[in-house]
């Protein structure tokens, strides 16, 4: 395997949630910024969208390839749930497998039971717009 030294904390974007912080309307630029945001802190940030993302911003379907394609990142930080799916599950599945922290201000209650980590203290980073500025609270 290789080493984990030096690997940047990985943290899992709740895309859906995201999009809507800036005014209530699906925006993908609030999620390109949070996704820099986090780079430019020295987190490496992958983002989870529910199967819908692509009818909500462009009225069409689109994959992991075309949401990392809107999005200007590499595919491999991109992934849609599949149809049916929530991207809850998935996204609280890879934060569990990546030991990762979640960006959402979604309190995942309804998933407390199987992914009692969601309650731990720093584990969820929340965020919001202040006049237009992004503010994420790292802190516990």
């Amino acid at each position: 395997g290789k080493s984990r030294l030096g690997k940047r904390q990985q943290v899992i974007v709740d895309g859906s949630n995201v999009m809507y912080w800036k005014d209530g309307e699906p925006r993908l630029d609030s999620v390109a910024e949070v996704l820099s945001k986090l780079a430019k802190m020295g987190f490496d940030p992958g983002v989870i969208f529910d199967a819908n993302v692509g009818y909500l911003l462009t009225g069409k379907h689109k994959n992991y390839e075309g949401m990392s394609k809107l999005l200007r990142v590499p595919k491999e930080q991109v992934l849609v749930a599949p149809k049916g799916t929530p991207a809850d599950e998935m996204i609280l599945q890879t934060a569990r497998e990546l030991g990762a922290r979640v960006v959402t201000n979604d309190r995942f209650r309804d998933w407390a039971e199987t992914y009692p980590e969601v309650t731990d203290p720093g584990r969820m980073i929340r965020g919001r717009y202040q006049q237009g500025d992004l503010k994420l609270l790292t802190e516990a």
